[in-house]
């Protein structure tokens, strides 16, 4: 009997932590387990208070447990927060062999070369992945392997974190008993759920607007081109209602999520204007929009700020894709879109088989991305061989190091 293959993923939010347990075994990912619980002890992103961090992202694993009946031995970990930067390098190599053939530890060499950087103490590699090599000047090539050449170029995505904020991170992760698997930025793992290869291909902006931090990542020709994180997002929307109308935080909260709209109210803010109320708060339902649709228009010209060429039209001409939490909001894509003016539509995890019914939902996008993740790059963290996703550095490797 075959043994069977199961992989998992924690997505460990601001807002809820998602944990997915998935088999593998006959290759597409099917949804076993999936445990989801309020966070608690997180802040944009980052860990603020262990024990309560640690408690909800054990509630998490123990109701992925239940309802797959496997344990979760190790997993995928997400990484987001303002302390992740990014920057695009340059690596070079000679090919000094008699054949000048360009073999796998050359692409291994000049990537070590790519990642050569300069980086402060308390900083640590995350990603290198790169966007493409070049052989001899010819630029482009996607997998030089095989090609005849004296000298090859590559070009890399360069993703750094700050090693405090992993390290609690992986603390909260390991006091559990669950080893990490590897550590992915959470923009990448969300696009891999909810981007198209087309998309990818021409160019696309993605932004993943959670509850702490709004990740956004751009790709073009097939790979990654910038990524950043923004900190603002569903939190800050909450509590612009909260304050802003004289709420408690919990009911501004459930408002948002239940009557929210960025759509303009037809009625006048006259007595005629329709009235909502929870637990004994009454507020004005054209108020409440106001209030979201300002905010959601700042945190859209935020994104587009974020990109490094102002041309969006050449350089994302697939337009925005939004996920995330906050992206439920009604009428965000027609908004987008005004705002914009560029393509925008919502993402939504789809494609996922067993019991993942219950993650179609642009909330649940970094959760099945980190799976899907996961699964495609399963056995290969030390080095991948070309395409989006491959990483010379695992910073969970190195955190082994720190820790034993």
């Amino acid at each position: 009997m075959k043994k069977r293959n199961v992989i998992a993923s924690i997505d460990v939010g601001t807002t809820k932590i998602c944990t997915i347990l998935a088999d593998v075994s006959d290759g597409a990912p099917r949804v076993v387990g999936v445990g989801i619980t309020p966070s608690k002890g997180l802040h944009k992103g980052l860990v603020v208070n262990i024990n309560e961090a640690r408690e909800s992202i054990r509630d998490s694993v123990r109701k992925a447990e239940q309802t797959s009946n496997y344990k979760v031995e190790s997993a995928y970990i997400g990484v987001t927060g303002r302390h992740v930067t990014s920057n695009n390098n340059h690596g070079v190599v000679a090919i000094t062999r008699n054949d000048r053939v360009v073999r796998p530890d050359d692409l291994k060499r000049v990537l070590t070369s790519a990642q050569s950087i300069k980086t402060a103490a308390d900083r640590r590699l995350l990603h290198v992945i790169p966007r493409s090599y070049a052989v001899d000047g010819q630029a482009g090539v996607k997998n030089p392997v095989g090609m005849h050449g004296f000298r090859l170029d590559v070009e890399t995505h360069v993703i750094t974190a700050a090693v405090t904020s992993i390290q609690n991170l992986v603390k909260c992760i390991r006091s559990l008993g669950i080893d990490i698997e590897d550590l992915v930025l959470e923009p990448l793992a969300s696009s891999e759920a909810v981007l198209s290869e087309d998309e990818r291909q021409v160019g696309v902006l993605m932004a993943d607007i959670g509850g702490g931090t709004t990740d956004v990542a751009i790709f073009k020709e097939g790979s990654i081109y910038h990524t950043s994180i923004l900190p603002v997002a569903g939190y800050q929307l909450t509590r612009d209602v909260a304050i802003g109308l004289g709420l408690p935080f919990e009911i501004a909260e459930e408002m948002k999520k239940k009557y929210g709209s960025v759509l303009p109210v037809i009625e006048s803010k006259g007595d005629t204007a329709p009235a909502i109320s929870k637990d004994g708060h009454g507020v004005s339902y054209q108020d409440l929009c106001d209030i979201i649709r300002a905010r959601v228009e700042e945190i859209l010209k935020l994104i587009v700020l974020e990109m490094p060429n102002s041309n969006y039209e050449e350089l994302v001409p697939a337009g925005l894709v939004l996920t995330g939490g906050s992206s439920n909001l009604t009428g965000l894509s027609s908004l987008g879109h005004e705002i914009l003016n560029m393509p925008v539509r919502i993402g939504v995890p789809s494609n996922m088989y067993g019991i993942g019914d219950m993650l179609q939902d642009p909330a649940y996008a970094t959760s099945v991305g980190l799976l899907l993740w996961g699964s495609k790059y399963q056995g290969k963290k030390q080095w991948k061989a070309g395409g989006f996703g491959s990483a010379l550095l695992s910073l969970a490797s190195q955190l082994k190091k720190l820790f034993s």
